[in-house]
Formats: C-alpha cells, structure tokens, sequence
C-alpha cells in the first residue's frame, strides 16, 4: 500500500506540474485517519472522563461512591 501511494506521488510530480490531486488525495486520507482516531479516542475515553471530571467535582466522591448505582 505504501509502495503504490509512493510511486503515485512521484508520477503525478514529474508529469504534469502542480500536484493539485494528490496534495488533496493526501489531505483527504489524513483527516479519514483522525476521524477513525477521533471515533476510537471518544469510544473508549467517555466514560473515564465522565469518572474523572465527577472525582473533581466540588463535594469530592470517591471512586466507589461514583460507581455505585445508588
């Protein structure tokens, strides 16, 4: 996959002058990969920052308190 991406670059380089398609190509792949990055941080993220925002809360619960489900 790497190899191809790379021998695509070079093409479009020496072929015809500016390299519109693959600057965007590239920019379009980088901001797939965060969003999939963004998508797996947020998944298993969320519940630990709801925990550690609740233990900084004002009246100061401890983590016992803020997962029982009384």
């Amino acid at each position: 996959a790497m190899a191809s991406r790379v021998s695509s670059k070079g093409k479009g380089k020496a072929g015809r002058g500016p390299e519109d398609g693959s600057t965007a190509r590239c920019v379009k792949e980088w901001s797939t990969w965060t969003m999939k990055k963004a998508k797996v941080i947020a998944h298993y993220g969320f519940i630990p920052l709801i925990i550690v925002i609740g233990m900084n809360s004002e009246p100061k619960p401890h983590l016992s308190q803020l997962l029982s489900p009384v």
